[in-house]
């Protein structure tokens, strides 16, 4: 038996196994009888091996099966890392810097303008719109920090200081787990 299939499935790599399967019965490759057996046998499954035995996806087009997947451990819900591509910058680290960024601007001024909304509605009337004090000054600072940082390349910056303490974390918890080993403990 191969070291990967001994090794633990995580929840995220069941959930891909029994998308495969849903998508499956959508087009009517598997019937629901079928569908459910497969399923149930999927939600128990403890290692890649239990996810790779009894030929859940064998049968499937258009489906890898688990043992031949280049499954990668998940990264206990840190969410999709940022990988340098070959010129060494990060895809996608623009648009990610700019979500992160005003992410948090986004949901206040919602909040604030629900806010608002809701009191103008139970009042009968349109209250002054004091929001715009919010979202007016926050908003031209982080325009003004938007625009100086994408001038000044901070997107790819920030995804080297993101990729750099991720991979220090991995590192970390792979140190943990090889001296866990050398003691006869369980990882």
């Amino acid at each position: 038996m191969d070291r990967r299939d001994q090794l633990r499935a995580a929840d995220s790599d069941r959930a891909a196994v029994a998308e495969q399967l849903l998508r499956a019965l959508n087009e009517g490759r598997l019937d629901l009888a079928e569908y459910e057996d497969r399923l149930q046998r999927v939600y128990a499954a403890k290692t890649y091996g239990d996810l790779n035995s009894g030929g859940l996806l064998d049968d499937l087009p258009g489906t890898v099966p688990v043992g031949q997947a280049q499954v990668v451990p998940v990264d206990g819900g840190a969410g999709p890392g940022l990988v340098p591509g070959p010129d060494g910058r990060y895809p996608g680290a623009t648009r990610r810097w700019l979500a992160e960024t005003w992410n948090g601007y986004l949901g206040v001024v919602t909040m604030v303008v629900t806010i608002w909304a809701i009191t103008s509605l139970v009042s009968a009337q349109w209250l002054y719109f004091w929001p715009i004090w919010v979202a007016g000054p926050w908003g031209a600072v982080l325009l003004l920090n938007t625009v100086r940082g994408l001038a000044s390349g901070e997107p790819q910056r920030w995804a080297g200081r993101r990729a750099a303490k991720r991979q220090a974390k991995v590192d970390k918890r792979n140190h943990r787990r090889a001296e866990q080993a050398e003691e006869g403990e369980p990882a």
